[in-house]
């Protein structure tokens, strides 16, 4: 793959820490910035709400181009994010689901779950979905309107 040149910000909880720290070595070897949110240890159970909040809000301010998080089963980590506005969160656990989110969904954040995928999976399933490209399709377009819609 050829490298991006995009910011991504990562975190997790205790569960997903190992499988951070690999897919973070992943992202810093081939794109310009990751911002780290932690957690910085597997040693203590925290509570993985306040660090999707960071991420989110840290791609909705557009200081990062997406956002990834992990935790156990990536469940709690894509609940949290998807009560954003204007986060489109996948949780994914295979390529085509990665590659399909972006194209028709123009997600904005990538969830794993560190007890789902391994390493290799993990960072092929970041890799689909950072170099996949929304279709800009209209039919698209209004299915992201209506998910943005309040009603």
């Amino acid at each position: 793959m050829q490298k991006k040149d995009y910011n991504i910000s990562i975190a997790c909880d205790h569960a997903g820490f190992e499988l951070k720290q690999a897919v973070k070595q992943y992202l810093s070897n081939n794109f310009t910035t990751v911002l780290d949110f932690g957690v910085q240890s597997a040693d203590c159970s925290v509570d993985y709400p306040d660090f999707a909040k960071i991420v989110c809000q840290n791609v909705l301010q557009k200081k990062s181009d997406f956002g990834i998080l992990v935790c156990g089963t990536g469940i709690g980590m894509s609940i949290v994010a998807n009560k954003f506005r204007g986060v489109r969160c996948a949780l994914c656990s295979d390529t085509y689901s990665a590659k399909m989110t972006r194209q028709h969904n123009d997600s904005n954040v990538l969830a794993l779950g560190a007890k789902v995928v391994g390493v290799g999976l993990a960072i092929e399933i970041v890799e689909c979905f950072l170099f996949s490209q929304f279709s800009n399709q209209k039919r698209h377009i209004d299915r992201i309107a209506k998910m943005e819609n309040d009603n």
